[in-house]
């Protein structure tokens, strides 16, 4: 197969513009998959993926196309996809994809138009020096606004209305044109300046029998079995026990040339050595490693516990399995005095927190504890040292803080008009600058807005959702750290406070949640034998409290008749008890209580 015959592309969209669908049709027309073992979601290979119908993980396939017009005389072609995710959350997974291809597909959903999402994946488009072939998808649906989208993807892209194409994932409408199209317009790989094997790594999968499969663009040479490589990066060398391509599952091939999609299996087995972005050649190479991919940088923190302190080793193992599929999960194993010991993770936004935790209790079995999500903060402290705080509990006290820093997020929103009234009371309540805004022709508005990552991860998304009646759409980049105006809120149970109860809230709100916290813990904990006190403590003083009143046990009920300083003693006797308690009682806050608290029931 020559050069001139290889296709690379991806497939990028909004979440729920059928790029799915869309990709069932490719693989249908080109008979990549026979029509027994066709189904719905074809690329989607996860359970989790099918049931909640989004795209997490990426999935390259090669496809044969063979021209039925006047391309025919040129023969067939291999078309290499690279499926991609469409939520922001897994934007990571985008870019890489971006790195080995030469083209996409630029799908916007004709009912819906130009969303929020559909903007970031075309910048990343340009910015990698994507040929983009604009597609308008779900044509067939009766709410569909062909014409308009059109012309409204036309003037995004600075391109003729008859540049536009328009398909149908459902019905297959469309996607001849679409094929011919990608064979067109899309320009095949350059071909490699020497014969040694090179490749850039962008994705891998993990096999207790083979270890660790590579999959990698090349850009140079070939690749054999047997062959003796290596990883720039890493520094590890290795045999290659196989070589293939993905049809989607892993087939063996003879060979991988310069300008293929395929994979290599390592034989691998330990975690931390293969990375993505990394470089792989032979061992004696001349050629240097490519630049790689910028290192994903985690936005949410949260601390993940094994309800059972015997599982821990098994967590452990799960989340460095879960890493070798996504390289942008990160772990630290850390220890608290009332759950044990467990890992602060560090997720790409909530979703991606969500996925990963329900991956690891359905396929490792795991039954989890998983703490408030957060952020993190720089602070400067008085005697001028700087440090990253990733939990509200190692925050330093208030005396200490000269300076606090926090994240800041650039954010696109694409509304309906008759949201705009609440969502400018939305972006009040959650701290935004509005930038600028911009009408489009079917009268929805764009507005771009700053905010902090905090009031971004604060059910913002959600609420957005609500106030549009699901019709807006969100992005959202991260730019440089702020000043924040925000305070640790501790919790103080009979004095003592509990650590895995701090947060850290904005000023304007940390009366309220002060509040609402000490009410929630004061319905949950159960009473003791002595009055306990709930408190909030900020700003170095408390700022709500409510007191638990003791545990009443009847201690005389078992007298009967007689003088009445016999009942006298024994209250006595329980009221010095009670007092010798309140002075030096512990609570010990039982674990359901516990796991009400520290869970965030609004995630």
């Amino acid at each position: 197969m020559t050069l001139k015959h290889i296709r690379n592309f991806s497939i990028v969209a909004h979440i729920d513009h059928g790029k799915s669908t869309l990709a069932d049709r490719l693989l249908e027309r080109t008979g990549t998959i026979p029509v027994r073992k066709m189904r719905d979601q074809v690329l989607d290979r996860m359970d989790l993926e099918r049931e909640r119908g989004i795209t997490i993980k990426m999935q390259p396939v090669r496809m044969i196309y063979h021209p039925e017009g006047p391309e025919r005389s040129e023969g067939q072609y291999v078309l290499n996809l690279i499926d991609t995710p469409g939520h922001i959350d897994f934007s990571y997974e985008v870019s890489r994809a971006l790195h080995a291809v030469e083209g996409v597909l630029l799908l916007v959903d004709s009912t819906q138009g130009v969303q929020a999402q559909t903007l970031t994946t075309l910048a990343a488009a340009k910015a990698q020096g994507c040929v983009i072939i604009p597609v308008i998808s779900k044509i067939d649906s009766v709410l569909a606004r062909p014409s308009e989208v059109r012309a409204e993807l036309a003037k995004l892209l600075s391109i003729s209305q008859d540049d536009v194409l328009a398909v149908s994932g459902k019905t297959g409408e469309g996607v001849d044109k679409l094929l011919e199209a990608i064979v067109n317009r899309i320009p095949p790989p350059l071909s490699g300046s020497v014969n040694e094997p090179r490749g850039l790594i962008f994705d891998f999968s993990y096999s207790k029998h083979r270890g660790v499969a590579v999959y990698m663009r090349v850009f140079d040479g070939t690749f054999t079995k047997g062959q003796a490589l290596k990883f720039h990066a890493a520094g590890e060398n290795f045999t290659a026990l196989e070589v293939g391509i993905f049809t989607p599952e892993e087939t063996p091939a003879e060979a991988l040339s310069a300008g293929e999609i395929g994979y290599v299996v390592t034989g691998i087995k330990e975690p931390g050595i293969v990375a993505v972005g990394d470089t792989i050649g032979i061992t004696k190479g001349t050629l240097p490693a490519f630049a790689g991919y910028e290192r994903p940088r985690p936005v949410v923190w949260a601390s993940v516990y094994p309800e059972n302190q015997d599982l821990l080793p098994l967590l452990r193992q799960s989340l460095e399995r879960l890493r070798l599929s996504d390289s942008s999960l990160s772990f630290e194993e850390e220890s608290s005095g009332v759950l044990g010991r467990g890992f602060r993770c560090g997720f790409l936004g909530l979703l991606h927190l969500e996925i990963i935790t329900e991956r690891l209790k359905r396929e490792f079995g795991l039954a989890l504890i998983v703490t408030i999500p957060t952020i993190s903060y720089i602070v400067t402290k008085t005697n001028g040292t700087r440090e990253i705080i990733y939990t509200p509990a190692k925050f330093p006290e208030h005396g200490d803080i000269d300076i606090i820093e926090e994240p800041w997020t650039k954010v696109i929103i694409i509304t309906p008009s008759n949201a705009v009234s609440a969502l400018v009371q939305l972006l009040y309540e959650h701290e935004a600058n509005t930038l600028a805004t911009e009408t489009y022709e079917d009268g929805r508005i764009e507005m771009s807005v700053e905010m902090p990552l905090r009031e971004l991860m604060r059910g913002f998304f959600d609420t957005l959702k609500s106030i549009s009646s699901g019709y807006a759409s969100l992005s959202y980049e991260l730019i440089p750290e702020r000043l924040a105006d925000v305070e640790r809120l501790d919790i103080l149970v009979a004095e003592e406070p509990v650590p895995a109860f701090a947060r850290v809230v904005a000023r304007r709100r940390v009366q309220e949640e002060a509040e609402k916290m000490v009410e929630k813990l004061h319905t949950l904990l159960p009473k003791q034998l002595f009055i306990t006190k709930i408190q909030a403590k900020a700003q170095g003083r408390i700022i709500a409290s409510k007191t638990l009143s003791a545990m009443r046990k009847d201690v005389t009920g078992y007298l009967y008749g007689g003088d009445v300083t016999r009942k006298n003693k024994l209250l006595d006797k329980q009221k010095r008890g009670k007092k010798k308690l309140l002075a030096r009682g512990k609570v010990d806050i039982p674990e359901e209580v516990f796991m009400k608290m520290v869970q965030d029931s609004d995630r």
